[in-house]
């Protein structure tokens, strides 16, 4: 399992303005052409959302010398099952990003619900092999009781609620397998993250932001200064 040094931990802490361990373009169409460059970047919104969340993020990946060449994003039916359905359709646009753009690994950036079907991808797909970083923002990683509220008509509300199926399955044993880098951001403020410690695994680089709502973890700058710290850490 890949385990962070502190130099890199405390570079993301950083950056974040933390002193202490508390936190411490971008279409799914085709790449115009195929070269050497930086990891491509696949972001992946949450529950009830789109690719266009992800607006300010890569805004401000494209600011700091992020090819737009590189940056996608990929939306799929939040509704389905993670494990049978999405970390499958995943996989599929994963190779397809791989193919167009010659590069032999993608770096992972998940909102919420986003970090269920990106999980499983790395820990029971082909992930482990084709994913260098994998980034949670306010994942349910540890599961919602939130989730409660809408797992009667759900699958996805079903996935995220504590002890579920996905959640048992992909915390057992090792929560960080192979050598991906895993990097969480979690908020004490989150209104959607309950308990919002549920985001932290064993063996990531857990931070913490400032006071910010679920949400806007999408479009604080600080945040998007973390991950782009962890997307480029070794």
């Amino acid at each position: 399992m890949h385990r962070r040094t502190f130099p890199v931990v405390l570079a993301l802490l950083t950056v974040l303005g933390v002193a202490g361990p508390a936190l411490p373009a971008q279409a799914s169409g085709p790449v115009p052409a195929v070269g050497a460059g930086p990891n491509p970047v696949i972001f992946v919104h949450g529950r009830n959302a789109g690719p266009g969340v992800w607006g300010s993020m890569t805004a401000d990946f494209r600011a700091h010398g992020f090819p737009a060449d590189r940056l996608f994003t990929w939306s799929y039916d939040t509704s389905r099952s993670t494990n049978e359905v999405l970390a499958g359709q995943l996989a599929s646009y994963v190779e397809q990003v791989r193919q167009q753009t010659g590069a032999a690994q993608v770096d992972l950036v998940a909102h919420s619900l986003g970090s269920l079907p990106t999980r499983w991808y790395v820990k029971f797909g082909d992930g482990g092999r084709t994913v260098a970083h994998w980034v949670s923002l306010a994942g349910p990683n540890h599961g919602t009781t939130l989730g409660y509220l809408c797992a009667l008509w759900d699958q996805g509300c079903r996935d995220m609620t504590p002890n579920s199926y996905v959640v048992g399955h992909l915390n057992q044993d090792d929560e960080t397998p192979g050598n991906t880098r895993y990097t969480t951001v979690r908020s004490s403020c989150d209104e959607q993250i309950a308990p919002t410690g549920s985001t932290a695994l064993a063996g990531a680089v857990n931070l913490e932001s400032a006071c910010l709502k679920h949400n806007d973890l999408l479009t604080d700058p600080a945040v998007a200064a973390a991950v782009r710290t962890a997307l480029t850490s070794p």
